[in-house]
């Protein structure tokens, strides 16, 4: 009887960077620490945190968990901890509510927003600006590449809802673009 090979999905599984219940006892150490960006690579696989943390609290580095110098922890850089800006306490405009006919572009994936293409350039397009359907209105930076959004609708953009800089999650709105 010939020998039984191993499963490719059995390989898979022990080859997996990160398990769930690690990401998650990471993001609870983090949130416990207060720290405000994380980042660190293991097996090859790069994992980036960012969280805004109480402007009250200075944000305090995570020490290894396991003493004995064996965890798996181990960051591959030094791990720099900023405390984001703190918003005013003054509320925060309602956002308008977009017309009937107005369209809202949202973002296909998670991760950074610039509006423009170098930070010496001027902006893809502002409001009031014209645009066509395919057009490029701004780029998202996600695991180090740059993938142009580019527009679904023609029309006229009447809000930009994020800043340049600013982390966006799949789905949040980026712009309203009235038809024209």
């Amino acid at each position: 009887m010939p020998a039984k090979k191993p499963s490719r999905a059995g390989e898979a599984e022990s080859e997996r960077s990160w398990e769930l219940k690690e990401i998650q006892q990471l993001i609870d150490l983090l949130i416990e620490r207060e720290v405000a960006e994380f980042e660190m690579e293991k097996n090859g696989t790069r994992i980036r945190i960012l969280r805004q943390v109480s402007a009250g609290s200075a944000p305090v580095l995570p020490s290894p968990v396991n003493s004995s110098g064996d965890s798996p922890w181990q960051a591959s850089e030094p791990v720099a901890a900023t405390v984001l800006p703190h918003e005013s306490a003054a509320p925060e405009p309602q956002p308008e509510a977009p017309s009937e006919n107005a369209n809202v572009l949202k973002s296909p994936i998670v991760g950074t927003y610039f509006a423009a293409p170098s930070p010496d350039a001027p902006p893809f397009v502002s409001v009031g600006d014209r645009v066509q359907v395919g057009q490029v209105l701004c780029i998202v930076e996600a695991m180090k590449l740059m993938n142009e959004i580019e527009s679904e609708f023609a029309g006229e953009i009447v809000r930009i809802h994020v800043e340049n800089g600013q982390p966006v999650e799949y789905g949040q709105p980026l712009f309203t673009i009235k038809p024209s």
